[in-house]
Order: C-alpha cells, then structure tokens, then sequence
C-alpha cells in the first residue's frame, strides 16, 4: 500500500487518485468519530478533540503537493457538510479556509528539507491563522454574532490531543512512503 502512494502522488492520475482518496478519508473519518461521539454520550466534541478531517487534508498536501491538499482542504468541509450537516453551516465557511490554509502549506512546503515535524508544525500554524485572520474579518467588517478570534484558541486547546496525533503519525506515514520510494 505504502509503495502505490509513494509511486501514485508522482503522476497526474495517481495525484488525482490521491486528492479522491484524502476527499473520502476526510469525509469519513469525521463521521466515524461522530458516530463514537453519539454512542459515548461526548456528541460532536470527540470530533472537535480528535481533528479527524484535518488528518487527511495535511497527509495529502505533505504526500502530493500544493493542488492536492487544496483541493482537499476546500472540498472535504463542503462535502461533508451536504451529506451529514457537519461542520454547522455556520463553521463551514471559517473551517474551509483553516483546511484550504493547512493543505496549501502543506503542498507548498511537501518538498523542503525541513523536518515533517516542522513541514506539519507550519501547516498547522498557518491553517489556524487563516481561520484566525476570518474570523477576525467576520466580527469585524460583518459583525458576526457568537464568534471571536479567541474561538480559534479555544479549537487549538480543545484540539491538542488531535494535533499531537498527528505530530505522531504523520511524520511516521511521510517516513514510510519517502522509505519505500527510494527502494
């Protein structure tokens, strides 16, 4: 498996198997945790803890590029909100640019020889200041009710343990692939 993806993301099809494949991934990875968060008692708040979607849109930018993780990052909050209702239409449009920001950093930064600790950290950084900047353009040119920039921290805190997953398993999966490519 590891070696079709080190060998797809460097083809026009393979990316675009790619993006398809991370668009799916986001879509259901969140729904997955939905249902666990449902049967728990916790609700959406396992999502909010866990961060599954923006799983996906990071490991695609990091493994194909700037386009795919674009792609991915606008597509996957969208589509999921029009099958499931989730992210709230009210969140969409502010999650759609933090995922659009992690999956362009991402891509962007996929074939620098930084770290992929430090190729994820800058992803995750500019993602929530995109979502930050938003917001803060929301409240203040459209005088948005119920939201603040400190609601970008708060996400951040309740988050951490999805962020430190991902600090975890990333960099393990882009090691694995980047492995099996030079095979």
């Amino acid at each position: 498996m590891i070696q079709v993806i080190a060998r797809a993301r460097n083809t026009v099809k393979g990316r675009i198997l790619l993006t398809v494949a991370a668009i799916v991934g986001a879509v259901a990875l969140p729904q997955l945790v939905h249902v666990a968060g449902r049967a728990s008692g916790v609700g959406t708040a396992l999502g909010e803890l866990l961060l599954p979607m923006h799983f996906f849109v990071l490991l695609a930018g990091l493994l194909a590029g700037p386009a795919v993780g674009l792609v991915t990052g606008a597509c996957a909050p969208i589509i999921s909100c029009l099958l499931s209702g989730m992210p709230k239409v009210a969140v969409l449009p502010f999650m759609t640019i933090e995922l659009i920001g992690y999956g362009l950093a991402a891509g962007l930064l996929s074939k620098s020889k930084l770290s992929s600790f430090l190729k994820l950290l800058v992803a995750q950084v500019f993602g929530r200041f995109l979502r930050a900047l938003a917001v803060f353009v929301a409240v203040g040119l459209f005088d948005v009710s119920g939201m603040s920039v400190t609601s970008v921290w708060n996400a951040v805190v309740a988050g951490l343990l999805g962020i430190l997953l991902q600090w975890c398993i990333l960099p393990l999966i882009l090691f694995c692939v980047n492995a099996s490519e030079e095979i």
